[in-house]
């Protein structure tokens, strides 16, 4: 039996020290400094190329967005009234973005209280901000608390995003690149919840909803899938 264990003891230290490898290696391949360049007018005026080529306006007046996160999150977002139904499991939280305070939660269909309240509304809010970012993060980058700095690199004209508050991780940076119709192809991320400075994600297959606003419809990380799924537009009544 002690050889067993000695075994599996040697076999979890050697599994350890490879992924410690591998964090490293990954480490020193992706330790970019974040670009600095011009800010003011000629950031903002690449920024509206960006929001024209993907009918932002539009994006504005939608009326709900739904779609499935990872085959768990499921969200209707109610943009017209700030509200976005968050479900999971056996819960609902009906999560006010603008003022949290006032969120519901419910269990079974049962409204809940106290800690297991807070506890849900932190739950949806925290995985709102993340994975709505992964469905319309390009119809972000003029938001409220963001800043922007056009960059010159390999020949082109990339805009880095940085959002200085609001979400659930103010600080985090993204350079997007652009196709000749300005429209984001991928983006190089400097966030707080990536060890990795640098790393990029692609967007692509950009496609016209019936919003009449553009979403991509391919996500890619580490040659992965962003599992986006269930996507729908509903458009406004008006």
């Amino acid at each position: 039996m002690k050889k067993i264990f000695r075994f599996l003891f040697k076999g979890i230290l050697g599994f350890l020290g490879l992924l410690l490898i591998a964090f490293v290696v990954l480490k020193l391949f992706y330790n970019e400094d974040i670009p600095q360049g011009t800010s003011g007018k000629p950031a903002d005026e690449l920024a509206s190329k960006i929001l024209d080529a993907i009918h932002h306006k539009e994006f504005t007046e939608a009326n709900e967005i739904h779609w499935t996160f990872r085959g768990v999150n499921h969200y209707e977002w109610k943009l017209e009234q700030n509200i976005v139904n968050v479900y999971w499991d056996n819960y609902r939280v009906s999560y006010q973005t603008e003022y949290p305070q006032t969120s519901f939660a419910f269990k079974e269909g049962k409204q809940i209280e106290g800690e297991e309240k807070q506890n849900a509304i932190d739950y949806a809010a925290v995985n709102f901000n993340n994975d709505s970012f992964w469905v319309v993060a390009p119809h972000k980058i003029m938001d409220i608390g963001t800043t922007r700095q056009l960059i010159n690199e390999d020949g082109k004209e990339k805009l880095l995003v940085t959002y200085n508050s609001g979400g659930s991780t103010p600080g985090d940076s993204y350079l997007w690149e652009v196709n000749e119709m300005h429209q984001p192809i991928a983006f190089k991320m400097w966030v707080s919840i990536i060890p990795l400075d640098g790393i990029e994600a692609t967007w692509s297959n950009w496609k016209m909803t019936d919003g009449g606003f553009m979403l991509p419809q391919n996500r890619s990380f580490f040659g992965l899938e962003i599992p986006v799924t269930n996507l729908k537009v509903l458009p406004s009544a008006n």
